[in-house]
């Protein structure tokens, strides 16, 4: 007998933690709890680790086999691997840091369980390419202040990754900073009709102190965290369009009223009601198959940024870019579709809001919005049409300053 994966023994770990989220997955929307303990499991199951090196105390799996889990996590609750996007995207640019006592003592805080948020978005009056969050160097060390919003997944995080300017010197930079550090206030004020339990409110820092060793410049991040970043609402929504499958299924089966008008004696029976079902499902493996092949490249990706190559020198970051970007486009089509032919399936009683059927369009609808897919729907016929390569990194604010070259 073989012995068993490393996907395999990640699973065997988290799918007991799966089960006992899902209990309560539509009570948590309903009473609208923050799914703190829920996060606290997955963390102390390894979830936080799950790429990290086994040497270094984590499950080592691959972008593709990790892509499996988060799809499998996004079924039982789409808010969840949303949550720890920011996480996901610092851990993988530790992975393919320099080794330093720095990165050594961060991988061994990923495979304990800490988890990192995300502290990047701002609204109101900043303009493009800038930030209003400041990093000024005093006699008492570096503080950071400033507002941020969208925060996903800090309201659970141990630590924060916040881009601030950096007052010193200009340049546009992230730090890490302790979630429980003085000066900082998380506020659960995001008020999205969708995945409502993400955490995707406000921070404000005031004059909150700063490791130095904990400034990078951002522009020396991962050469393909946008595709990286892109993955994961990829996954979520292949997640959300499990759940749809798995939901019609389990009504369709359940129920015993039927039309007089329909087509058998069960609607399980009915085969206009099957071949709706059909197309729920097929969607359901289209859009799983899709994104385990942008996962494919964006670990090619992976592993040109391993051993150091640049843009210049290799295409594998574009390829992943607008793998990305055109599964975003088909997806933020497909899995909606999927979510609303749900209710074709069943009769009146399928929108009561004690079965919670409404949360996966809703869900789906608000991951869509990230990252508009017009945009990327542009980006891709410009490279399919004339070879223009996409953009790797992007900001939302007010056009009052020109952007870089």
């Amino acid at each position: 007998m073989s012995e068993p994966s490393s996907l395999d023994t990640a699973l065997a770990r988290l799918r007991p933690v799966f089960a006992r989220i899902a209990e309560d997955t539509v009570g948590r929307e309903q009473r609208y709890d923050l799914p703190h303990d829920a996060v606290r499991q997955l963390s102390e199951a390894g979830f936080a680790g799950l790429r990290v090196p086994v040497a270094d105390g984590g499950s080592g799996l691959t972008i593709g086999e990790f892509t499996t889990v988060l799809i499998e996590l996004g079924a039982v609750d789409a808010n969840l691997p949303q949550i720890f996007r920011g996480h996901i995207a610092f851990v993988e640019d530790q992975l393919v840091a320099l080794p330093s006592a720095a990165r050594d003592a961060w991988l061994q805080r990923f495979a304990a369980g800490e988890v990192v948020g995300n502290a990047w978005s701002e609204v109101g009056a900043a303009a493009l390419w800038t930030s209003q969050t400041r990093l000024v160097r005093t006699d008492a060390g570096w503080l950071l202040s400033g507002r941020k919003f969208y925060t996903t997944g800090s309201i659970y995080a141990d630590w924060i990754d916040v881009i601030a300017h950096n007052e010193t010197d200009g340049t546009e930079v992230s730090v890490l900073v302790r979630a429980e550090s003085t000066g900082i206030t998380i506020s659960d004020d995001w008020d999205g009709f969708g995945q409502q339990l993400t955490g995707t409110g406000s921070i404000v820092f005031d004059d909150v102190l700063v490791d130095e060793g904990e400034i990078r410049l951002l522009d020396a991040r991962f050469p393909y965290q946008t595709s990286l970043f892109q993955l994961v609402l990829l996954s979520v929504l292949a997640g959300i369009a499990k759940a749809v499958e798995r939901d019609a299924g389990e009504h369709i089966r359940a129920r015993k009223r039927v039309y007089s008008h329909g087509n058998g004696p069960l609607t399980r029976e009915d085969p206009q009601i099957l071949a709706v079902a059909g197309e729920i499902a097929s969607t359901a493996f289209v859009v799983e198959s899709t994104v385990a092949a942008v996962a494919d490249r964006v670990q090619a990706a992976h592993l040109a940024a391993l051993i150091g190559l640049t843009h210049d020198e290799t295409d594998v970051y574009t390829t992943a870019e607008i793998a990305s970007a055109a599964a975003q486009v088909s997806l933020s089509a497909l899995v909606p579709t999927a979510a609303t032919s749900l209710f074709d399936t069943l009769g009146a009683s399928a929108v009561s809001r004690s079965h919670g059927l409404d949360r996966h369009w809703r869900n789906a609808r608000t991951v869509i919005s990230h990252n508009p897919w017009i945009y990327k729907a542009r980006t891709v016929g410009d490279w399919s049409v004339n070879g223009t390569p996409p953009p790797f990194s992007w900001t939302v604010g007010r056009a009052v300053a020109a952007s870089p070259q």
